[in-house]
């Protein structure tokens, strides 16, 4: 076996094995936390802490979610999904992003009735239990830190823990000023500041996952440098049709018509595939299907797809 391949395998195993555990351990944290928040909220009569304990609730609906993706990732390729279901890591960082969104306007819509129903509420007490939730959220958004730029369904689960980690360090500073003031207003206002944290993060992740579903460019991979790189190769008279597309948030797919001179042998051409490929590698591109024509046979409807 090759060396380098060997690494890189065992890489990619080492990578999955942590990623699992991370979400394992991440869910079995963030329930227990939501138990004993919602305990709480009920012992003291803080309404935020219940609110917030919701919150972390949808945390670990969105890490279940994450987890049921990255299992699928593995499933292999069948007659009926032929790619497998690599592609329901995007689907399921689409949901979390609007879960997001869910959430956002369940924090507005619970700062509008405090300006009506101002609640008093035992902001020490309050302060503690939310203090434990940042700590939770902090240690389990640390074991998806390292992956988080990798892959986009990662990435939402990491910008869920962060933002319940902002969410739960608002309740302790109000609770620690409503404790102090009695100034229960300001527990609306860090809502809202807390929404626009979130919807700052989510709206990106919305954005990318969103265009993959619909089969766009993937982020970090250009069109024209990858037209550009392939014509580069010696061999290469031109390239159309090009499609490029997600397989799945760390996977990418090319298809292409390649142009080649009438007189490339076959075992030339096995070596110019062989070229192209390991370029596209460099360009993000992890799998190619390609289709060599000659200029003579170049197909004739430009817009066939």
């Amino acid at each position: 076996m090759n060396t380098e391949h060997h690494h890189h395998h065992h890489h990619e195993v080492s990578s999955m094995t942590h990623l699992n555990r991370a979400f394992i351990i991440g869910i079995a944290l963030n329930l227990l936390y939501v138990i004993i928040e919602f305990i709480a909220g009920f012992l003291y009569h803080s309404l935020s802490l219940v609110s917030d304990a919701g919150h972390n609730l949808s945390d670990v609906a969105a890490l279940a979610l994450s987890l049921l993706a990255f299992r699928l990732v593995k499933v292999k390729a069948n007659d009926k999904f032929t790619y497998g279901y690599r592609k329901s890591t995007i689907l399921v960082s689409l949901v979390n992003s609007v879960v997001l969104f869910i959430v956002i306007g369940g924090i507005i819509s619970e700062s509008i009735s405090r300006i009506s129903h101002p609640v008093a509420v035992e902001g020490v007490q309050v302060s503690i239990v939310a203090f434990c939730g940042i700590l939770i959220n902090a240690v389990s958004a640390l074991l998806f830190f390292r992956d988080r730029k990798n892959d986009l369904n990662v990435k939402g689960a990491y910008l869920h823990l962060m933002s319940d980690a902002v969410v739960s360090l608002g309740v302790v500073v109000s609770g620690i000023l409503m404790a102090i003031f009695h100034v229960y207003w300001l527990d609306m206002v860090m809502s809202l500041i807390i929404v626009i944290v979130i919807f700052y993060s989510t709206w990106s992740l919305f954005r990318d996952s969103l265009s993959l579903s619909l089969d766009g460019v993937p982020k970090g991979v250009d069109f024209n440098s990858v037209v550009e790189a392939m014509k580069r190769i010696e061999g290469v008279k031109d390239v159309h049709h090009v499609h490029i597309w997600a397989m799945s948030t760390t996977q990418n797919a090319l298809t292409a018509h390649v142009v080649i001179y009438c007189n490339t042998t076959l075992e030339q051409q096995a070596q110019l595939k062989h070229d192209i490929k390991e370029r596209l590698i460099t360009e993000q591109v992890h799998h190619a299907t390609l289709e060599f024509e000659t200029q003579e046979e170049q197909c004739k409807d430009v817009n066939r797809l």
